[in-house]
């Protein structure tokens, strides 16, 4: 029986994607491709990565909530902390701060799949990817590397491949952004354990100093900087 799951779960998947695609990347479609993993063999992997980092067993015992950002507060801080960058990019990208898909956090799985969902954009802002194609698969690429989330370890590998194979001018910007996300991730410290919410007021740049990003994305032609100047 679980091996026959495991092929209606790929089967899923593979439909996820394509509709991931057509639709440019929807948001619900990932979402919907992220929750099709939450009782999967890879996603319990992901867990056990996650429980053996330094302080990961801790928030997830705890159940750290997940990102609640009061964005009108935020953009009152000043423009080079993380508050007040994160606060831009979420007004630049036209997004309601509470548009993530809300989840119970009960289990483990739950509760990590809900804070890797609320956090993601924080970790644009940290890492310096933009939000575009490349810079997406890049910043994807960090989190899929560190803890293996099954998620965004499938979309890293089909975005290579679909622009590889369908978008040739495509693959070397996305395939540069995905290696200089692994290349971050093997640097720094775990971003999904991160307790972004105690350091809103700390520059951008002393949380790349304290987390070891000593090569950001910012400046690249995926990265964030010509997005948020």
């Amino acid at each position: 029986m679980g091996r026959f799951q495991e092929v209606l779960r790929a089967l899923n998947n593979l439909k996820l994607l394509a509709a991931i695609g057509r639709s440019g990347g929807d948001l619900s479609s990932v979402a919907d491709l992220v929750d099709s993993f939450l009782d999967s063999p890879q996603m319990a992997d992901c867990v056990r990565r996650f429980r053996a980092l330094p302080g990961g067993a801790e928030l997830m015992e705890e159940r750290y909530p997940p990102l609640q950002p009061d964005i009108e507060r935020l953009a009152q801080l000043a423009p080079e902390t993380l508050g007040g960058r994160y606060a831009r990019l979420i007004t630049s990208l036209g997004y309601d701060p509470e548009f993530f898909r809300p989840r119970p956090t009960t289990s483990e799985a739950q509760w990590l799949t809900q804070r890797i969902a609320t956090t993601h954009d924080i970790h644009h802002v940290v890492c310096g990817f933009g939000t575009a194609a490349a810079g997406e698969s890049g910043v994807l690429a960090v989190t899929a590397a560190q803890i293996g989330f099954p998620a965004y370890v499938l979309l890293t590998s089909a975005g290579q491949l679909a622009s590889f194979r369908l978008q040739i001018e495509r693959f070397e910007a996305i395939s540069s952004a995905v290696s200089h996300g692994h290349a971050i991730a093997r640097q720094a410290s775990c971003l999904a354990a991160a307790r972004w919410e105690e350091g809103w007021e700390k520059p951008v740049s002393q949380w790349r100093q304290e987390l070891g990003i000593s090569d950001p994305a910012d400046s690249e032609p995926y990265g964030l900087a010509a997005q948020l100047p």
